[in-house]
């Protein structure tokens, strides 16, 4: 390769100031700059979680991304590769074109720049995985379950069995009257397939050239928390619950995972929020989003789906998510779920929610969300029972699954890890996290297969899940 081509690429990703590290298998950049790129990022591992410091521009960012959490990267990304071309009945090679075509024109620069450095960084660790992967991974969320049902009625096709807007996650924000000291408090477990939620055990400190600084779990290689569970120096937190059985799909939309990213970067209130994470809305994803403000003490619930939205706000009470959506609208012409099943996951969990706020008003903090996040109370048949309906969920154990997700009985999935945090932790960019299912319990890939051989097809992929103990973690800090 010419010194021009090489030039010419550099320019064209903005990498000359930190080397382009990969050219055809061949370092083209001195070590002295990779060292230099890396200065000040570094990870640790701590209570199951793995910390990763990065900061700097949108390159920076990505590459020390890529290169300090390779070896995660890579098999978080086989097991997401794995699962989702068996479940779609597509190549890895539709993904990729679907993130080159559909969704990588719609990105902003700065977050391609970022997305390139992590697939530099990879590269320089021996990670092959090219731009388009490192998107298709971003978008593993809304591609499978939002784009393809969208493409295929689109094109009148035969619907692929279980493809379905998943609803995942059990999360509360309550202030006021309603909080031990009046101020907001937040708490979010996440809820999805072992076989990729096991690699979700990121916490990342990101302190970006531009915007606010973030403090968020993630997964590896993904700019954005993804499950969604995050803080920003502005006194911003937020979370989500996915709506079940959402439809929707704009290509000509901008990827959710990089409005949900930019808007944690950049967003100073709920207002500007809700602003950025409409502009461009594609409908992927499509979560009821739970803000607290601690600078204002209030909290709001804001449900975004693809033709209509709501927030709703307060300070002084408390909005619970479980999947289920709220705004009339929305569920009439953007879902098929059923609002008045109560023996759905969704709704269920939303009754037990709805008890705990009343139970303990006036009494949530931290301890009491930690305690919430590990509960198995089954509100439907009205007894302890970890279960599908339980807000710490443990889907691998129930005989009826979840049909309103495609997750057959005994789905291996669940809560696969809770965070909370209170407005004091909020000020000082703060949670507490627990990595597995939030009452403490393991899953053990090789004693569940033994009991439900059906799943043996996930063997190659599916991980051990072993809970860690609540751990408390600040940004900036260190080994």
């Amino acid at each position: 390769m010419s010194s021009r081509s090489l030039l010419g690429i550099c320019l064209a990703f903005g990498l000359c100031g930190v080397g382009l590290w990969m050219v055809n298998g061949v370092k083209a950049a001195p070590q002295a700059s990779e060292q230099a790129a890396l200065k000040n990022a570094y990870r640790f591992d701590k209570g199951g979680w793995i910390y990763v410091h990065i900061e700097g521009a949108p390159h920076d960012l990505g590459y020390q991304h890529g290169y300090l959490l390779a070896p995660e990267i890579d098999k978080a990304f086989q097991a997401v590769r794995y699962h989702d071309t068996k479940r779609t009945k597509r190549e890895w090679s539709f993904f990729h074109d679907t993130a080159k075509n559909v969704l990588w024109p719609h990105i902003d620069d700065e977050y391609k720049q970022e997305l390139q450095g992590i697939s530099d960084g990879l590269n320089a660790k021996g990670v092959k995985m090219d731009v388009y992967d490192v998107v298709a991974l971003n978008a593993f969320e809304e591609v499978p379950d939002y784009y393809i049902p969208w493409l295929e009625k689109q094109q009148k096709a035969e619907l692929t069995p279980g493809l379905v807007a998943p609803g995942n996650c059990s999360a509360f924000v309550a202030t006021g009257s309603y909080t031990k000291d009046g101020k907001p408090v937040i708490a979010h477990n996440t809820w999805t397939s072992v076989i990729s939620g096991a690699h979700w055990r990121i916490v990342f400190d990101i302190a970006p050239k531009s915007g606010h600084h973030i403090f968020m779990d993630g997964f590896p290689g993904i700019i954005t928390s993804n499950d969604d569970f995050g803080v920003n120096d502005a006194g911003l937190a937020i979370t989500e619950t996915t709506i079940t059985q959402f439809e929707g799909f704009d290509p000509n939309g901008k990827p959710e995972f990089m409005r949900s990213r930019k808007a944690m970067q950049y967003a100073t209130s709920i207002d500007e929020y809700v602003r950025i994470m409409l502009d461009g809305n594609n409908g992927g994803y499509a979560n009821d989003w739970l803000l607290a403000d601690y600078k204002t003490g209030e909290v709001a619930r804001f449900e975004n789906g693809l033709k209509h939205y709501k927030v709703w706000r307060s300070k002084d009470g408390y909005f619970v998510g479980s999947n289920f959506p709220s705004d009339p609208d929305v569920t009439k012409d953007e879902t098929t779920f059923d609002v008045h099943n109560e023996a759905s996951s969704p709704n269920a969990r939303k009754t037990r929610w709805e008890q705990l706020m009343a139970e303990n008003k006036g009494r949530i903090d931290v301890a009491l969300a930690q305690k919430f996040l590990a509960d198995h109370f089954d509100a439907y048949q009205k007894k302890e029972e970890a279960n599908e309906r339980t807000l710490c969920g443990h889907v691998e154990t129930s005989p009826r699954g979840i049909p309103e997700w495609g997750w057959e009985k005994f789905h291996p999935g669940g809560a696969v890890q809770g965070k909370a945090m209170d407005a004091s932790m909020q000020k000082n960019m703060s949670f507490v996290a627990r990595y597995g299912h939030s009452c403490g319990a393991d899953f053990i890939a090789a004693d569940f297969l033994k009991a439900h051989p059906e799943y043996e097809w996930q063997k190659p992929h599916l991980m051990d899940m072993k809970a860690g103990p609540w751990t408390t973690f600040k940004a900036g800090e260190k080994k």
